[in-house]
């Protein structure tokens, strides 16, 4: 016996396939996404260790020549210091690796508290750029341009905003062409303390603007070995400014160079 279907049973029928078939595509396309997410986030992690075994194995190689020459060879009082001072400045490159690297972890884990206290922000500025100042090319250049304000007093961390201020001049003279000067400014203004760090490197394409603060992101340069660096910096300098209620913007475009500015409540 052939039952006839009613016209409102058949569009409940229709309407429920209706709302399945939505649901099953919506589901799908997150699905996709979520995959493609997962990728690009494996495909970050595995350029991040990379990238850090890189960064640990080139000053370690570094320090072992030089020790390796001291006790092979005959040399002068002063070359002997001479090599020990290489090798004390890469030690400090691992360290600070070491140290960021493990400020990051608490911020990870939601164990780091930061500590403040007033300090003097120009002193500190100062004794970075002094610390990661270079001579390059014939004229000896020095290719970072500084004008500091003095004595800006300001309330933060200490250990972690000068993570920051390095990671910023750091960033700047590794993506910047040789011989290219680096700037930074100090200064305060309208109840702020501004910090600007720029250069004339490689700057950085509108469509990448948005992900540079992301975790493990690195902006892409062809070879991703040829600019050194974790990829870690950004994401976590964006976190610690917020966390002392400041802010970081950028004013980029490929070919000429990027400007990170800082602004910090005086």
């Amino acid at each position: 016996m052939l039952v006839k279907m009613m016209p409102s049973s058949l569009g409940m029928i229709v309407g429920e396939g209706s709302i399945f078939i939505i649901v099953f595509l919506v589901g799908a396309i997150w699905l996709h996404r979520s995959i493609i997410r997962e990728r690009k986030l494996q495909e970050q992690k595995k350029n991040f260790l990379l990238s850090v075994t890189h960064e640990l194995k080139s000053p370690l190689a570094s320090i072992k020549i030089l020790l390796q020459t001291i006790q092979k060879r005959d040399l002068t009082r002063e070359q002997v210091l001479d090599f020990i001072a290489k090798s004390l400045t890469d030690i400090e490159r691992l360290d600070d690796m070491v140290e960021n690297m493990l400020l990051a972890s608490k911020i990870d884990n939601r164990s780091y508290t930061f500590p403040k206290a007033q300090f003097n922000l120009s002193v500190l500025v100062d004794s970075i750029v002094n610390r990661l100042q270079l001579t390059k090319c014939e004229s000896n250049q020095q290719i970072i341009d500084a004008e500091i304000e003095p004595k800006i007093q300001i309330t933060g961390d200490k250990f972690a905003l000068t993570s920051v201020v390095t990671n910023l001049i750091e960033n700047a003279i590794k993506y910047s062409g040789p011989c290219e000067t680096v700037g930074v400014k100090l200064f305060s203004k309208d109840g702020r303390v501004c910090l600007q760090v720029a250069d004339h490197g490689i700057g950085i394409a509108d469509q990448e603007k948005g992900r540079i603060f992301d975790k493990f992101y690195r902006v892409p340069t062809g070879n991703i070995h040829n600019v050194k660096g974790t990829g870690l910096g950004l994401s976590y300098i964006k976190y610690i400014i917020e966390a002392h209620g400041g802010s970081i913007t950028v004013n980029s475009a490929v070919g000429n160079g990027s400007e990170f500015i800082i602004a910090l409540p005086a």
